[in-house]
């Protein structure tokens, strides 16, 4: 029986001018899926930017997948996934969202299934519309110390000083893929730990 799509959702806003900033980490994450398995090249559909391909499994062939960057604007990414959930038929347990966590350490990595947004407009958005019981993979990018400072931090570009911890995230992130296509969320976080480790740091911890 042929796999069910995998549908990789990187949350993100559109446009050059967001496309270094923190809020943007997800959509970084599912590119460097697609470049290191050589999906195809990018297209519109489904209300994103889209790219087709076949990530290995582990010991049992392949799994098709796509990897999808929302045109929507983060708040409003739940509308695009729902759109390609409903074109393949798919559960919740295909999809799997990729997004920048405030409250992990910058480069920690975690993932899980369902639960609350924690905050974040995007998940919210995307629980709106197909429920909560999608797998999330959230990307540490540190909290900058104050409620009132979360919004210009995220919307900001990663500092230089920070591409050393998070480059080797997203390479970790595309690297352990095949576990993730397998449905083996334990081994791939631990994975992408082992290929990008991390200290356990306070979330809140001075930053530059």
């Amino acid at each position: 029986m042929e796999p069910d799509m995998l549908i990789l959702v990187g949350l993100g806003n559109p446009g050059p001018q967001y496309a270094a900033n923190r809020h943007n980490f997800g959509a970084m994450a599912v590119e460097a899926i697609a470049r290191r398995w050589g999906f195809s090249r990018e297209r519109k559909r489904y209300s994103s930017l889209c790219q087709e391909g076949q990530i290995p499994v582990p010991g049992d062939g392949s799994r098709p997948a796509i990897c999808l960057r929302p045109q929507t604007f983060y708040n409003e990414t739940g509308r695009a996934v729902a759109e390609v959930m409903r074109f393949y038929k798919l559960k919740p347990s295909d999809v799997v969202v990729f997004y920048d966590e405030i409250d992990l350490a910058p480069g920690r990595f975690r993932m899980k299934t369902g639960g609350g947004a924690a905050g974040n407009n995007g998940v919210r958005s995307t629980t709106a519309h197909i429920g909560a019981d999608f797998r999330r993979a959230r990307l540490g990018t540190g909290h900058p110390g104050a409620k009132e400072l979360v919004m210009n931090h995220v919307l900001s570009d990663f500092h230089k000083s920070e591409l050393t911890w998070a480059i080797p995230l997203l390479d970790a992130v595309a690297e352990a893929a095949p576990y993730l296509a397998a449905n083996d969320d334990e081994r791939y976080q631990a994975e992408v730990l082992r290929l990008a480790p991390a200290a356990k740091l306070d979330p809140k911890a001075a930053r530059d």
